[in-house]
């Protein structure tokens, strides 16, 4: 039953709707059917399938309101979740930022479904494994990987006419590989919609280059170099910076958006001009769903345009205490960037780093939005145009914002945690100190 179709879904939905006493009902329902499969040192250590449907019912009486979820769906139990949540509602206090539910909403829309996902089985998963298993074995590496991919839907319904519904696949991989002396690491991860743009061997093979290039790194001197930032490495950072572009937190103070007197950057240029970044729920590498959580349409929205802040995402009850467009959090980040190649970026660089993954980030500052971090899974040091040598792993404090204002050089977009981003070319980029770890 994972799965349900438009058609069934509204059925059910229908259903527990009819059984509501409440003044407001909202009902949600979703289901996921997947699998996954776990290797480390050339060898599988687990595989698994899971399969779940469930729904939730929000009741409404005045402003005070209560939540109940169940995951069973014949008609008592149907009924016995709706009275819980309005049980809960009667106990529950009021409100303070009450916005009464949304009404019927057009949707665009969205492909985010792909059969060739929804069709992976154990054997696909197996193949996929042996392929990445054998890219690290024939160089004599250690591979350590995880497959997993789901088929999904959610849908929502509540009595005053709103019904929305989408389905979705998704598809995502990872390998790290190590050499034998463990002196050298290599990483790649790639996620995708449509699982046939997926190819674990070729992907693997960039993880086993990078392994075997960086055995023995060399130290160097921590301080402001120019580097060069596969997505894996700024990924997480500028996630970080595009989840703060709250329109609240930066009318209240606590943002990096925030101006004295309750005002926000909104209009004003941030970063460099060549930074447009959007969001998009219909945009083929990077589909997402047509509707946000609470209901609200998704649509194309610009977040940052030639540098310049144009909109900050709200909740519903934010944008109408402030009279303001509601715009929901975006459901993917697309940052635009130029044609060329990563190969490229090395070849233009006289002198600096090229960075494969950041992790272990955490804030320092969230005003600034300064971050620190470390380097890992395969640093090299360039000169002159071409990759010289490895480099011992340095921890870093940056900002996205000065580092977005840094700017050398953007390359082509590529897939990544169900976003688009360039891989970048920075100048500046600030290593405080140099860490022993692979």
């Amino acid at each position: 039953m994972a799965i349900l179709t438009r058609e069934e879904a509204q059925a059910i939905l229908k259903k527990a709707l009819a059984f509501s006493k409440a003044d407001e009902c909202e009902i949600t329902l979703s289901g996921n059917n997947g699998g996954n499969i776990r290797y480390a040192r050339n060898e599988v250590s687990t595989s698994g399938a899971e399969e779940n449907t469930s729904m939730s019912v929000e009741s409404r009486f005045g402003k005070r309101s209560g939540v109940a979820t169940i995951n069973e769906f014949d008609d008592k139990s149907l009924e016995k979740v709706v009275r819980r949540s309005e049980e809960t509602a009667r106990l529950a206090p009021e409100s303070p930022e009450y916005v009464e539910l949304l009404g019927p909403q057009k949707y665009i829309t969205t492909k985010a479904h792909f059969d060739a996902t929804a069709k992976i089985d154990p054997a696909y998963r197996a193949d996929a494994a042996a392929k990445s298993i054998k890219a690290a074995a024939d160089k004599g590496l250690t591979a350590a990987g995880f497959l997993e991919h789901y088929t999904s839907f959610t849908s929502k319904m509540n009595n005053k006419g709103l019904f929305a519904y989408h389905p979705s696949t998704y598809v995502d991989f990872s390998v790290t590989m190590r050499t034998e002396d463990g002196t050298g690491s290599g990483y790649v991860t790639q996620d995708y919609s449509d699982v046939s743009k997926l190819d674990t061997g070729k992907a693997s093979q960039i993880a086993a280059d990078k392994a075997a290039n960086s055995k023995n790194a060399k130290a160097l001197e921590p301080g402001k170099y120019t580097v060069i930032l596969e997505p894996a490495a700024s990924i997480d950072l500028l996630r970080n910076m595009f989840s703060n572009m709250d329109q609240r937190a930066a009318e209240e103070g606590r943002s990096f958006l925030s101006k004295p007197g309750g005002k926000t950057k909104v209009g004003e240029k941030l970063v460099d001009e060549r930074i447009t970044v959007y969001s998009d729920p219909t945009h083929p590498e990077v589909p997402s769903s047509p509707f946000s959580g609470d209901g609200r349409p998704q649509e194309k929205v610009t977040w940052i345009d030639k540098g310049v802040v144009k909109n900050l995402y709200n909740s519903r009850y934010w944008a109408s205490n402030k009279g303001a467009a509601s715009i929901p959090p975006p459901g993917n980040t697309i940052m635009e960037g130029g044609n060329q190649s990563l190969e490229d970026m090395i070849k233009s660089t006289k002198r600096g780093i090229l960075v494969t993954r950041l992790w272990y980030i955490r804030s320092v500052d969230p005003q600034t939005l300064l971050y620190t971090g470390l380097t890992r899974d395969g640093t090299f040091y360039i000169e002159n145009g071409k990759i010289m040598y490895p480099v011992k792993n340095f921890r870093f404090n940056e900002s996205p914002i000065i580092m977005l204002n840094n700017l050398e050089a953007l390359g082509k977009p590529q897939r990544i945690n169900g976003s688009l981003i360039p891989p970048m070319k920075i100048r500046d980029f600030t290593f405080t100190s140099l860490s022993d770890a692979v």
